[in-house]
């Protein structure tokens, strides 16, 4: 039997995404890499699920997406697994940028010139040159199986399509890499390292599966529905102060002010969020404001915070 709090979402959850939906309108879907382009422009969806296993879907919960960004938390905490925090935190930084998620303006400008934060494209790449692995296709493969053993789907799988359009345009970030190899930042080649960012970005996920790798993040790395402890307690602390603090991009502060939940977003749309102890949220909307983050996903969750006084501020 559902409990009384979920009970009342699902009956109001169709009601607050259809007030979003027309925010779609106002944004524009991801053209930079290709085969984003061609994502439904006035999709949106959500789903939400506790820590009891009760879950409460509506709208395109079962639209297929890419990651994206939303990957960058879960490889920073397999680096954090792979070579702890002083390992990690000698390579990247741990304050947001107010830039762009694409910029490269303060390596150069601000010394030492390590990356600010994993959250960003120079940040995100140097940690996943810090997966271990043989090669990029071990590396690859382990952080595709963590991200199985998070979603609790062994289904997941890559967008080759979406990965070899990001390969193919992706000479921004092989400009920030070879930078960051210059600077003795980033170790090992650098197509190798770009091929394994290329891919965790494309791996394919729906609403479903971001909420129960949020549910393990809102469990401080316990997945509740299994009683397995996946990652320590201590990264995901780290992962979720990231998230609060730089997780949307460059609107991060305004989030956290309108909505108050740490959250991750994608260029395809997606958005990772939790409520700490109690739910795992994923949501997809393509149309994207200007600072990159899903134009009615935004108002979906800063709707349903407000109405369940959800904001952990």
């Amino acid at each position: 039997m559902a409990s009384p709090e979920m009970k009342s979402i699902r009956q109001q959850l169709p009601r607050w995404l259809e007030t979003s939906l027309p925010c779609a309108t106002r944004g524009n879907v991801a053209s930079y890499i290709p085969e984003l382009s061609k994502a439904p422009h006035n999709a949106l969806g959500i789903t939400l699920l506790s820590a009891t296993g009760e879950s409460a879907s509506a709208g395109d919960c079962g639209l297929r997406f890419t990651m994206q960004s939303i990957s960058k938390v879960f490889t920073l905490i397999l680096a954090l697994m792979d070579n702890g925090e002083d390992e990690v935190f000698s390579k990247v930084g741990m304050e947001p940028t107010g830039d762009n998620f694409n910029s490269m303006l303060k390596l150069e400008l601000v010394r030492p010139g390590i990356p600010f934060n994993p959250m960003i494209n120079a940040g995100a790449i140097t940690v996943s040159s810090l997966i271990r692995g043989s090669s990029p296709e071990e590396k690859s493969e382990r952080i595709l199986h963590f991200f199985k053993d998070l979603a609790g789907n062994d289904r997941l799988d890559y967008d080759m399509g979406v990965y070899r359009s990001e390969s193919d345009t992706g000479n921004l970030n092989r400009s920030i890499s070879f930078f960051l190899k210059e600077n003795g930042v980033l170790s090992g080649d650098v197509e190798e390292v770009l091929d394994v960012y290329f891919r965790h970005c494309s791996i394919v996920v729906d609403c479903a599966d971001l909420a129960r790798m949020a549910l393990v993040l809102a469990s401080n790395g316990t997945d509740p529905l299994t009683g397995k402890q996946l990652i320590p307690r201590r990264y995901v602390q780290i992962a979720k102060t990231f998230m609060t603090t730089c997780g949307m991009y460059n609107a991060s502060g305004e989030f956290a002010i309108q909505v108050g939940l740490p959250a991750k977003s994608g260029v395809s749309g997606g958005i990772l969020t939790l409520v700490p102890e109690r739910y795992g949220i994923g949501v997809v909307g393509p149309a994207l404001n200007d600072k990159g983050n899903s134009y009615a996903g935004v108002h979906l969750l800063q709707t349903i915070s407000r109405e369940l006084d959800w904001s952990m501020f």
